[in-house]
Order: structure tokens, then C-alpha cells, then sequence
């Protein structure tokens, strides 16, 4: 794990997030430099100061960006856009829920990114799946054309990552070459569902994830029995939940296990484990629809596997970082011994020797991120050479 804060371990995993998604390291280095002090002040103080130099990175590589468009250099100015993307939503994710300029800063974000995506060509298009008397967002990453419909793995966030986030990272793009289409949902609780609908979370992932199938069905470039589902951090959660509950899910895959969650906020209540964001407690009551801290705990208490897994008769792939500092390793164990009746299950701890140690494997998912698509690439028919 890149250690740039010391002292503020959910400062260091946005960084190291935002590497994962394309971040330069000299623009890291002008940006976090001033910020040694801030990083040890409150939570509401340190988060504006670090709002404060990311958003004015994000302004300099817009403006440049525009320079580019003026002289018809399109695909410089796309990756400058994506760039500023990647470190609005850094910053935006860091920042108490109801802090003034949050939402304009999110929809920024997401007009950069988009703006990004067209300008430099990218396979990538946003879509909206209905749910309700509303919608899903989500970003449909197409494997390139072959002989018949191609399989397809359904993406979902955890308690503080979106879609765009995930798409960054770049499973997505692994799994094209591998003849696997991706769907990244913002799922309630999540990115736009979350910020501009009010969808808050639900322990039984199932109620959204269906109607995510339902749309994939009516897509005669998906193949519908191919249709797998993966979970990163609180989605190691989400995931296995849809799958045990939707049968027309042909496997399953978590990066990061999250098998008993509700144990997890009483050990931080005790300040045990790291946060993954500042605010943590109003961060997951907002999330959740909470009215206050008892309230969510009782939520909370729903948010666990244990009398659940020995429904799902799919594939399953467990994965987890060996040194991972938020889920003890061993819920991962967990998870895969109640595995019982998946005809095809295995567990693959990340160590020092392949990287991505950490949770969800933020500190380097490029070796983890591609063992996760052999795999889905092998189970849904996909190839893993060209």
C-alpha cells in the first residue's frame, strides 16, 4: 500500500484508489504535498482542504483539456477530462453527506467522465435500467462481436465506491478481451441511485439485482444464461445475497469477502479495523436510510451470509487480500465453507508474492483483477488468449 499519509489511512486508500484509476504520480505529488498538516486535522477541516487542491487540480487539466478541443486534438483532450474525473469523484467521496456543493461537485464529475468516455472513443456506454418508478444507472462495456451472444458479468459497488470508479480500475476493459461483456451498476445505496434518486441500500440485494437480469434478457447481444455477478468490499456482501436468491445468475465472484458485516460495525464501534471514509457513521447512515446510529446498528444486523449460501448451485469465487486491514481474513474462510453446494468453489487469498494484499485489493489490483477474469472467463466460456 502507497503510505503518503501515515496517520490517515482513508486519505492513503483514496490515493491509492485513485492510482488505480489512472492517477499520475507527479499530479499526486502537487496535489498532496500541501495537505501533510490537513491530513491530521478533524474530519470536516481535512476533507475541505483536501477537496480544495483536487478539485483546483481538476479545474488546471479541464482547462488544458479545453485547449486541446480549440485545436481539434480530441483524444488528448478525452484523457484529460477522464483524469479530472478520477479526481472529483476522489475528492466528492471524501466529503461529509450534506456538505455544501457535494452534489454539484458528484454531477461534475459524472459530466466529466462522460465527456472523457466520447471524446476519447472508449467502449463504453451508459445505460438506465428500470426499477421501480425509477431507474438503475449503469456503464455497458461491450466484449467484441463473435459468433453468438456473448456471456456478460454484472458489476456492483461497495458501501463508498460507483461505477465509474470500477470502469476505471479496469476490469471491465480485462474481461473484453476476453470475449465477456460487463454491466457496472450504481446499485441503491450507491453513486447516482444513492446521490440524485435517494435509493438507499437494502440487505436483500436480490430485489435489484432480478431486475438487473430482467433488462439483460431483453438483450439478444447478452446471453442470458451466461450471466455472472461480482461484488467488490460491501458488494462481497451484495453479491453472494443476489445470487443465492436469483437463481438465473450462472456464477458468482467477490473481491474482498464481507461475510458477516453487522459483526464488523461492532468491532468498529469499538474502534477496531480501519474506515474506509471520514464521517464513517454518518457516511453509513446515510447510506442505509438510517434515523440514527441505533438505528442503523439494527439495520446492520441483517447484513450477514450465515444461513444463506447453501442455496447457491453456481460457480463461486471467493477472493481476499491476505494483509486486508477493513475484513478480517477470516470471513473470507467463512464464506467459502458455507459454500456447500457450489459445484465449482474456490477461495484465493492475494499475498505479498502477486499483490493486492489489501482490501479489495486497492493497494494493486492489476494481478487480483486478472485472476478474477480467467476465472469468470473459464466459467462463463469466455477465453483467456487471443
Amino acid at each position: 500500500m502507497f503510505r503518503y499519509f501515515p496517520t490517515n489511512y482513508g486519505w492513503d486508500l483514496s490515493i491509492n484508489l485513485a492510482l488505480e484509476m489512472g492517477a499520475r504520480i507527479g499530479e499526486i505529488a502537487e496535489m498532496c504535498g500541501p495537505l501533510q498538516e490537513a491530513a491530521k486535522q478533524p474530519d470536516a477541516t481535512g476533507t475541505q482542504a483536501f477537496r480544495d487542491v483536487w478539485e483546483t487540480m481538476a479545474d488546471k487539466l479541464c482547462g488544458l483539456a479545453a485547449e486541446d478541443e480549440q485545436q481539434g486534438r480530441l483524444l488528448s483532450a478525452g484523457e484529460k477530462y477522464s483524469r479530472a474525473a478520477t479526481y472529483l469523484i476522489t475528492c466528492e467521496r471524501l466529503q461529509a453527506h450534506g456538505t455544501p456543493g457535494r452534489v454539484a461537485l458528484y454531477r461534475r464529475h459524472l459530466d466529466l467522465f462522460q465527456k472523457g468516455v466520447a471524446l476519447s472513443g472508449e467502449n463504453c456506454e451508459r445505460v438506465e435500467i428500470p426499477y421501480g418508478d425509477t431507474h438503475l444507472s449503469a456503464l455497458y462495456v461491450r466484449a467484441p462481436g463473435g459468433p453468438g451472444p456473448a456471456p456478460l458479468l454484472v458489476q456492483v459497488n461497495g458501501l463508498d465506491s460507483t461505477k465509474e470508479m470500477k470502469y476505471r480500475v479496469g476490469l471491465p476493459a480485462w474481461l473484453a478481451k476476453r470475449g465477456v461483456s460487463s454491466l457496472i451498476v450504481d446499485q441503491p445505496g450507491t453513486g447516482e441511485a444513492l446521490r440524485l434518486q435517494g435509493l438507499t441500500a437494502r440487505y436483500d440485494s436480490e430485489h435489484w439485482a432480478s431486475r438487473v437480469v430482467d433488462w439483460l434478457e431483453t438483450r439478444s447481444e447478452v446471453d442470458p444464461t451466461r450471466i455472472g455477478l461480482e461484488g467488490v468490499s460491501l458488494g462481497g456482501y451484495y453479491c453472494p445475497r443476489a445470487v443465492a436468491f436469483e437463481p438465473r445468475f450462472a456464477c458468482g465472484v467477490v473481491w474482498g469477502a464481507n461475510h458477516d458485516w453487522r459483526d464488523v460495525q461492532k468491532r468498529r464501534l469499538e474502534r477496531e479495523g480501519n474506515f474506509p471514509v471520514p464521517h464513517y457513521w454518518a457516511h453509513v447512515q446515510w447510506v442505509w436510510g438510517a434515523t440514527d446510529l441505533d438505528d442503523f446498528m439494527r439495520i446492520a444486523e441483517n447484513v450477514h451470509l450465515d444461513g444463506v449460501l447453501d442455496r447457491i448451485t453456481v460457480p463461486f469465487l471467493v477472493t481476499h487480500g491476505e494483509k486486508d486491514s477493513q475484513i478480517p481474513l477470516k470471513w473470507a474462510h467463512r464464506t467459502y465453507e458455507q459454500l456447500v453446494n457450489s459445484p465449482k468453489r474456490e477461495l484465493k487469498i492475494f499475498t505479498d508474492r502477486e499483490g493486492g494484499v489489501q482490501h479489495s485489493s486497492f493497494d494493486n489490483s492489476i494481478n487480483a483483477g486478472h485472476y478474477i477474469a480467467d476465472w469468470v472467463a473459464e466459467t462463463l466460456g469466455g477465453r483467456t488468449a487471443l
